[in-house]
C-alpha cells in the first residue's frame, strides 16, 4: 500500500442510476467522506431525496456520455478511474490500491457495471464480505465503504465533533447545488437538447401528465 501524494481528491461518477433516490443518499455519503465533485453522466433527472441538505455542499458536473466524462476526469482532473465491481483482476478495497486522485464508478444494484462502464476504468476494487446472507450491497452502502477507505488512505483530516455528531459546515456561498456543465461544442449542445427531450418524455410517463414539465438545470438535476 503506497502512501498518498499531497492534495489528492475523490470524485464520484453517477451513470444512469437505476434508482434515482440513490443520488440523494449517495450525496450524503459523499460529503461525509470528503468527495470533491460528483460527475453525472447520461440522464440527469435525479432526486435529492435522502440527502438531508448534503447536495448544497457538493459540486456537480454533467456530461452526456462516458467518453466525455472520462476525458474530463483524466485530462483535467488527473484522476485514475476506479470501478467498484467484482472482476477477475479486482483488488480488495481494504488493500487501498490507490495512487492518486481517484474517480469511483459504481454499478447498478441489479447488473453491476456495464461493459462500456468497465472500458473507461483503470482498475477495479471490490468489498470483501464475510457473511453468506446476501450476494451484494446496495450502491449507497458500497459507496460509503469505498469512499471511507479512500479517505483513510488519502489522510483526509477528520471532521470536528460537537456532542455526539460531526459539525456541519455553513452552506458555501455562491455554490449552487445544480449542474456545472462544461460542454459547449455544437455537438454537445445538440446531444444535450436530445437528452432533455428524452428526459421530458421520461418525466411525462412517470407523472402521467398530459404535458411535459419544463424545468431548468437545477430542477432537472434535483427533484425533492
Amino acid at each position: 500500500m503506497a502512501a498518498a501524494p499531497a492534495a489528492v481528491e475523490s470524485v464520484v461518477v453517477v451513470h444512469n442510476v437505476a434508482k434515482r433516490h440513490n443520488v440523494g443518499t449517495l450525496a450524503r455519503s459523499a460529503t461525509a467522506f470528503g468527495v470533491a465533485e460528483v460527475v453525472v453522466v447520461g440522464r440527469r433527472d435525479v432526486s435529492a431525496f435522502g440527502s438531508h441538505g448534503a447536495t448544497s455542499h457538493l459540486r456537480f458536473r454533467h456530461f452526456t456520455s462516458l467518453a466525455l466524462a472520462r476525458a474530463y476526469l483524466k485530462d483535467e482532473r488527473g484522476c485514475d478511474i476506479c470501478g467498484v465491481e467484482i472482476t477477475d483482476d479486482a483488488q480488495p478495497v481494504t488493500a487501498h490500491p490507490f495512487r492518486r486522485s481517484t474517480a469511483f464508478l459504481f454499478g447498478n444494484e441489479g447488473s453491476g457495471l456495464s461493459q462500456k462502464e468497465c472500458e473507461i476504468c483503470d482498475f477495479f476494487v471490490y468489498i470483501p464480505q464475510y457473511g453468506g446472507g446476501t450476494a451484494s450491497l446496495n450502491v449507497t452502502v458500497a459507496a460509503s465503504i469505498v469512499l471511507h477507505h479512500f479517505a483513510v488512505w488519502a489522510g483526509f483530516p477528520e471532521r470536528g465533533r460537537e456532542g455526539n455528531k460531526f459539525i456541519v459546515a455553513d452552506r458555501p456561498q455562491g455554490l449552487s447545488r445544480g449542474l456545472y456543465c462544461t460542454e459547449d461544442s455544437i455537438e454537445a449542445v445538440i446531444e444535450e437538447r436530445k437528452m432533455r427531450k428524452e428526459n421530458a418524455c421520461d418525466i411525462l410517463e412517470e407523472n402521467g401528465s398530459g404535458h411535459p414539465q419544463e424545468s431548468n438545470g437545477l430542477d432537472l438535476m434535483f427533484t425533492e
